[in-house]
């Protein structure tokens, strides 16, 4: 069976992802493993023979490229938003990441262990195949650091994993961390207007480009009988009927503000006004902000939320729609057909993948992670296929479109790449680091790697979550940065498991690119001492 096992790579890495997923699935206490099931079914079956740990390098990297380049789409356009706010948890997580190496280090010494192990122990603890590769090279390619890498590694996740189910459910305070606009969901309701006033200047009404602050908008208007759609330079007069969607708190303060809440709900009546979902799916479309569709010229009619994934989001005039996103429309019944064929309405097409234009932002990222920078002393700085194809996900989720290039991927063709990509990387990573896990990891230096790896990390994510509650940041965030912080890609999939909020992936990205930088340069250090 060995022989067969090793003569079919390929049969291997499968064999391994379908075994994982079954690991995966069961529960232990709070903790399931999830993708990470992959990773330890792999070091179990590759410390059956070394020959199945061979010549996966290729599987792994493109896993792994996969991946986070997904993750960098998925989380472009909330990172960069929100990267003002989240310069002061990058800082201090860099100290912290400075602080556990040192931590890392004494230990070692104390210890008496070999710095290649140190090293490992560091790169695996921190689940970092970038800073192993720049410890092998900094001793002249030494096995070393894949000893303590690989005893490490799962050390790592696990206690990642159990801290996580913590402090995912543990409520922050978050006061510098406010819910985005989806947390509560969306309320309609309809509104006997007493107070006449311009729609523009309704409290917290979201009908002009540019502003940030607005939560409501308007869509049906009901007067002397008649029942069209509101625009944005309608004056409202006492007697009118007008629903309003929105954040729950913003849309009752704004009913406060016109009249008081009717028992008559028009968007029940759609005899004349109809409102539909319709699947974003023609690529002219996509990376177009709500405003420049122009609805209200086009089809007399309006946007008033977006369906993204399981959010339900508002639709902000500078809100930028996605293939894959469900828009709803308020709407004359008789432009029906007109909206379809503006926003394509197709499931078929919405589940293709533009392969043009995602291959060549992958192409981009692994091109950048081959760039090195020269450091002090000889050794040098690559990004690899970790964070290169990260940042240029990064990059590109924010862009969202350059020309006739539309970078973003349907919500569910995205989690599904993704999720493809972190169990053949993990399987990969599993079978190639068999062998050396079994050769140390039941002797007395592999039991205090162990140790210290999960002592470290305790302390280190401690500290962590004593930075967010300082910083002012929410569980959600806090948890996912802590993802990345640790920096293995299942940990952001267990912390989504646990919890359904958009700044886990903010968090996580931050972080992680951050990270796998200052990770590579510590542990230059930790073996060169």
């Amino acid at each position: 069976m060995l022989d067969v096992l090793a003569s079919s790579p390929l049969l291997t890495v499968f064999l391994v992802v379908s075994l994982g997923s079954l690991l995966g699935s069961v529960r232990l206490g709070p903790v399931r493993f999830g993708a990470a099931g992959a990773l330890f079914v792999g070091l179990a079956i590759g410390a059956l023979d070394p020959r199945l740990g061979e010549g996966l390098g290729l599987v792994q990297s493109v896993g792994l490229a996969l991946f986070v380049f997904t993750i960098g789409l998925a989380a472009g356009g909330s990172f960069f938003r929100d990267l003002r706010t989240q310069t002061p948890l990058l800082a201090g997580a860099s100290v912290l990441l400075v602080l556990v190496g040192a931590l890392t280090l004494t230990a070692g010494k104390v210890l008496g262990l070999d710095p290649g192990i140190v090293g490992g122990l560091f790169a695996g603890m921190l689940t970092t195949t970038p800073a192993l590769a720049a410890a092998t090279s900094a001793l002249d390619g030494a096995t070393a650091p894949a000893v303590g890498y690989a005893i490490a590694y799962p050390v790592g996740v696990l206690v990642a994993m159990m801290v996580l189910t913590v402090v995912a459910r543990r409520p922050l305070p978050g006061t510098k961390d406010p819910e985005p606009l989806s947390a509560g969901g969306l309320l309609d309701i309809t509104v006997h207007v007493e107070h006449p006033m311009r729609i523009k200047d309704i409290p917290g009404i979201a009908v002009t480009p540019g502003r940030s602050d607005g939560q409501v908008r308007m869509s049906y208007l009901l007067r002397d009988g008649a029942m069209r759609v509101a625009q944005p330079d309608d004056d409202l007069e006492r007697g009118d009927l007008m629903v309003l969607v929105g954040i729950p708190d913003a849309v009752r303060t704004a009913a406060e503000a016109l009249g008081h809440r009717s028992a008559r709900h028009l968007a029940d009546e759609r005899s004349v006004v109809d409102h539909r979902r319709y699947v974003v799916s023609d690529p002219r479309i996509a990376g177009r902000t709500v405003a420049e569709l122009r609805v209200p010229a086009r089809l007399g009619g309006i946007i008033t939320r977006i369906r993204r994934g399981d959010r339900d989001l508002l639709a902000m005039p500078d809100m930028t729609l996605r293939l894959g996103d469900r828009v709803r429309v308020v709407l004359p019944r008789e432009r029906l057909k007109d909206a379809r064929r503006l926003l394509g309405d197709s499931e078929k097409r919405v589940t293709e993948v533009d392969f043009g234009s995602a291959g060549l932002g992958v192409a981009i990222g692994v091109g950048l992670g081959l760039l090195t920078l020269p450091l002090p002393g000889g050794a040098a700085l690559a990004l690899g296929s970790a964070a290169g194809p990260l940042l240029v996900g990064l990059v590109l989720g924010r862009l969202e479109r350059t020309g006739p290039l539309v970078w973003t991927i349907p919500a569910a063709a995205n989690l599904t790449i993704r999720q493809l990509g972190l169990v053949l990387f993990l399987a990969a990573v599993g079978l190639s680091s068999g062998q050396a896990f079994a050769s140390q990891a039941f002797t007395l230096t592999g039991l205090a790697v162990a140790l210290t790896a999960a002592v470290v990390l305790l302390l280190g994510l401690a500290a962590f979550w004593a930075l967010g509650r300082v910083l002012g940041l929410s569980a959600p965030r806090t948890a996912g940065a802590m993802a990345g912080f640790v920096g293995q890609p299942v940990l952001l999939s267990h912390v989504d498991s646990l919890v359904d909020d958009e700044r886990t992936e903010s968090g996580y990205s931050a972080l992680y690119a951050m990270g796998i930088v200052v990770k590579i340069i510590v542990v230059q250090v930790i073996v060169a001492v």
